[in-house]
């Protein structure tokens, strides 16, 4: 039964008509992914009233190669510019850019983009094996974990970021906690921080703050510094030496993918988390962890794997429960519904082929991205040549156009520039600004999820400890917090000499 609907979604996708659609749509992704400003839930959205004339089955595959183009896009501007196209990719900017800062932008943008395929591959086995078994877990997830969920990331965030100064990453993760509480609180709609100014009530977006933050100082510093001088011969492509790093490193994607899998499954946690927590499980496992942060391949493959195999992760409670795991996955519920397909606890019996037909536009997104991706990157990485005198105000243009047409408001440009300077400010006072960035994306969700918790349970702190789930989310930050003091730090130290010394008599 199940080769009969595996075949017959294969036949699906090689018409002629859905091969042209997907690459259309991989493209449209990619181009979404690489700009500041277009992310995947925006391209998702304006392509869906697009495909309202056609047949459900091409309408699904566009909107899938659409999605799974966008968020792999990011890792190009990562990369080459150290802005990351969508906010999960800053994961990916910080080994990634000090890759293509010594002369690797070509081998670097093969390892993000080998990474974002195999991780949407994982993904996409995953909902063809294992769609029945882990739609329960999310399930699990209350109101406290998602709260514990939401601080672990940006306390792994910070201390991933600091350079080993873990309280900066921190006090950075908690001012974008703050920065998120601006505008109507999501439970009463009472206004926080916006001091009677309606532009405040309706809270700051994502984008304006993110492109502020990474795109501001960039473009700042970049006038402080000489041109960099990069050899034409290391912008190419670096298949083989790529190939064999990945190979080596193939734990890493397994324990990635993974990863990804698994957040995906929780509704509301988005890629963000995913990435940041395959990079802390990466640099935790590595042998060389001085090199995170430095110009890790490692590093890239690990955030890149993360990121992309939550597409896989949230498609499945969205099949088997109608649940998105992020707000992309909600347009596409959407889509799915206008399309007249009805996702839910029932899809398995009303259309069991459709889990096959998804796993596979997933796969065939996955090979026209990683083709298209690795294409682009031959004209997009040639820009580390342009003089940074002029390629600077091309890109500040191109933030401000970002930053303006997610919401279509001038004030949206007046944030850009206030976060751009508080960014600045940060980078001076060697404040890492992913933890923050974290911060705004966690905030919403660590705020209501706290007061829903605390309401549920009158006022209790008592269901944080005697949660199962609760507890392990607990146990995990006190272990995070106590690795970062000194005495933790020598008894770990300690152990691991006498475990080597145990070894070496042996």
């Amino acid at each position: 039964m199940g080769l009969h609907y595996f075949l017959e979604s294969i036949y699906l996708l090689i018409t002629p008509v859905n091969i042209l659609v997907l690459v259309l749509s991989v493209l449209f992704g990619l181009i979404a992914g690489v700009l500041p400003g277009l992310t995947s839930t925006m391209a998702i959205a304006l392509l869906t009233g697009l495909t309202y004339g056609i047949g459900a089955e091409s309408a699904i595959l566009s909107l899938v190669g659409v999605y799974v183009g966008a968020i792999s896009g990011g890792v190009q501007t990562a990369i080459l510019l150290n802005i990351p196209g969508t906010p999960a990719s800053a994961a990916t900017a910080l080994d990634g850019y000090k890759i293509g800062q010594r002369g690797e932008a070509g081998l670097g943008i093969f390892l993000g983009n080998a990474s974002a395929f195999l991780g949407t591959v994982f993904g996409a086995i995953c909902v063809l094996l294992l769609t029945p078994l882990l739609s329960t877990l999310s399930l699990k997830f209350g109101s406290w974990e998602f709260f514990l969920l939401a601080l672990f990331g940006v306390l792994i965030c910070g201390s991933l970021t600091s350079g080993g100064d873990s309280i900066k990453g921190w006090i950075s993760g908690a001012l974008g906690l703050f920065v998120a509480q601006i505008g109507l609180d999501q439970m009463n709609s009472y206004p926080r921080f916006s001091f009677g100014n309606i532009e405040l009530m309706a809270g700051l977006s994502l984008v304006p703050i993110m492109i502020g933050l990474f795109g501001f100082p960039e473009i700042v510093n970049s006038f402080k510094q000489n041109q960099l001088k990069i050899p034409t011969e290391v912008l190419t492509l670096r298949v083989k030496r790529g190939l064999s790093i990945i190979k080596g490193k193939m734990p890493t994607v397994f324990r990635s993918g993974f990863i990804g899998v698994v957040v995906g499954l929780i509704p509301g946690v988005g890629e963000d988390v995913a990435g940041w927590v395959s990079y802390w499980a990466a640099k935790l496992r590595s042998k060389n962890k001085e090199e995170f942060g430095n110009g890790a391949y490692e590093g890239v493959i690990a955030a890149e794997t993360g990121i992309n195999s939550t597409i896989g992760g949230h498609i499945i409670p969205l099949l088997t429960l109608a649940i998105p795991g992020s707000t992309s996955s909600a347009v596409l519920l959407a889509a799915m519904w206008l399309h007249g397909l009805r996702p839910g606890p029932l899809m398995m019996s009303e259309n069991p082929g459709f889990i096959y037909t998804m796993s596979m536009y997933l796969v065939a997104s996955a090979f026209v991205m990683l083709i298209l991706g690795l294409f682009i990157s031959r004209y997009t990485v040639k820009v580390l040549r342009i003089d940074k005198r002029i390629l600077m105000p091309v890109i500040f243009v191109i933030c401000a156009v970002g930053s303006f047409v997610i919401d279509s408001k001038i004030s949206s440009i007046y944030v850009m520039f206030i976060f751009g300077i508080i960014g600045l400010l940060m980078s001076k006072m060697n404040y890492p600004a992913s933890p923050f960035l974290l911060g705004v994306v966690l905030g919403p969700m660590a705020d209501s999820n706290l007061r829903r918790a605390l309401v549920l349970s009158d006022g209790s702190l008592e269901p944080f400890f005697t949660r199962p789930l609760c507890l392990g989310l607990v146990f995990c930050i006190l272990i995070l917090i106590m690795s970062q003091f000194n005495m933790f730090s020598k008894l770990k130290t300690v152990i691991f000499k006498k475990k080597d010394t145990v070894e070496e008599h042996r």
